[in-house]
């Protein structure tokens, strides 16, 4: 049922999913709509229930609440589900736990009608009472995880898992948000920064939850999902960035023990430091190939957004690349024909070591050249397979 609802429908709705929790989900909605009674604002209370056993779905309605049951288990399944069925133009999302302060939605609010798409609770600017968050979470889970959202994604957060945001429904929607799991939390920033949305933070404070049993959240398995989520969404941080890295460092590595005579710490670098730079840089170029994949993937199925990627995929010119591919193979064999030259006029007799790191270097050329070759190749069928153009 609605409450508190004005003549066009609810202004916001308060969204709770909701597993098994009798104890406190009728707390939660009564908090909920005497704020916004309070505040004369036009709400609905929306229980998305996740397939409770403990009659949380009855209590929630005779405390004023809308229920719809989602038979998809998992937190991002509930959350979608719910949007979906929102009534309201804008969504504050909290979970139905009694640990968030629902009394800051008006907060929320203001910011949204303010012109936000997504307004994060940050309960490290807020306050976080005692007992209310595990030790780990407090000071190495939420810390770490946020600031490697912040620099895979420029999202500008301080607390990128609180459970109490608000959004613009409308916005929210045309993200196309897909997670069924707890990783649904980060996808959801993820995408808004992606696409350019107006983020902005509120304050808040975390109580104790008012369960008698466990939480749903697992420390380790649910902070790996977020880790590897982020990710699998960050083509640049998982292949580009390291790849080329190594790429530069094994090429220049292989390059000064082929043509200079270099010591460390007294010891000179020789033909096992040239086999690493070799190593490196092959390593290094095929994991820019799967960056160059991963990213054009994302961009032609509408998975994620990547400017960049999309410039490079609409100048792409297969030919050019064949060209700097056999380029870059060329100039490699051409290293490995001059030292072929040298050990035919000196009758197949024995080279020196420095003629072995050239050789090192050269075969490493060749086989970099053949790399961007195919990769060539293979790029321009995954284009052509998502576009429908093969010539």
């Amino acid at each position: 049922m609605e409450a508190a609802a004005g003549p066009l429908g609810p202004e916001i709705t308060v969204l709770l999913p909701c597993l098994n929790e009798a104890r406190t989900v009728g707390v939660c909605v009564t908090k909920a709509l005497a704020v916004c009674r309070a505040e004369s604002i036009a709400v609905e209370v929306l229980v998305a229930d996740n397939g409770s056993s403990d009659g949380s779905q009855g209590l929630a309605r005779a405390a004023g609440a809308r229920v719809i049951e989602v038979p998809v288990r998992g937190y991002g399944a509930a959350l979608r589900a719910g949007i979906e069925a929102a009534h309201g133009r804008f969504v504050l999302m909290a979970d139905a736990d009694d640990s968030y302060e629902l009394a800051d939605l008006p907060a929320f609010l203001l910011q949204l009608r303010a012109g936000a798409d997504l307004v994060m609770g940050s309960r490290f600017k807020g306050t976080i009472h005692p007992g209310a968050m595990p030790f780990l979470h407090r000071f190495l889970g939420n810390p770490v995880l946020t600031w490697v959202l912040n620099l895979f994604f420029g999202a500008g957060i301080s607390d990128a898992h609180c459970g109490l945001r608000g959004f613009s429904r409308s916005s929210l929607l045309a993200l196309s948000l897909r997670s069924s799991g707890m990783e649904f939390a980060s996808e959801m920033i993820i995408r808004a920064a992606q696409e350019g949305l107006r983020i902005r933070e509120v304050p808040t404070s975390l109580r104790p939850d008012g369960r008698d049993r466990a939480p749903h959240l697992r420390t380790w398995r649910d902070g790996w999902r977020h880790l590897r989520f982020m990710l699998l969404f960050s083509p640049l941080w998982l292949f580009l960035v390291p790849g080329l890295s190594m790429a530069l460092a094994g090429l220049s590595l292989a390059a000064t023990v082929a043509f200079a005579t270099v010591r460390v710490f007294g010891h000179q670098l020789n033909t096992h430091f040239a086999l690493l730079g070799s190593v490196l840089a092959i390593v290094g170029v095929e994991l820019c190939m799967l960056g160059l994949f991963a990213k054009a993937l994302f961009v032609l199925d509408g998975i994620g957004k990547s400017e960049g990627a999309r410039r490079l995929l609409e100048s792409f010119n297969l030919e050019w690349w064949l060209v700097a591919g056999l380029l870059v193979m060329l100039s490699g064999v051409a290293v490995d024909g001059g030292i072929l030259w040298r050990w035919l006029a000196s009758h197949g007799g024995a080279l020196d070591e420095a003629v072995t790191h050239t050789a090192v270097l050269g075969g490493t050329l060749v086989v970099i050249g053949l790399q961007i070759v195919f990769s060539s190749f293979f790029l321009s069928i995954l284009k052509a397979s998502r576009t429908g153009r093969w010539v």
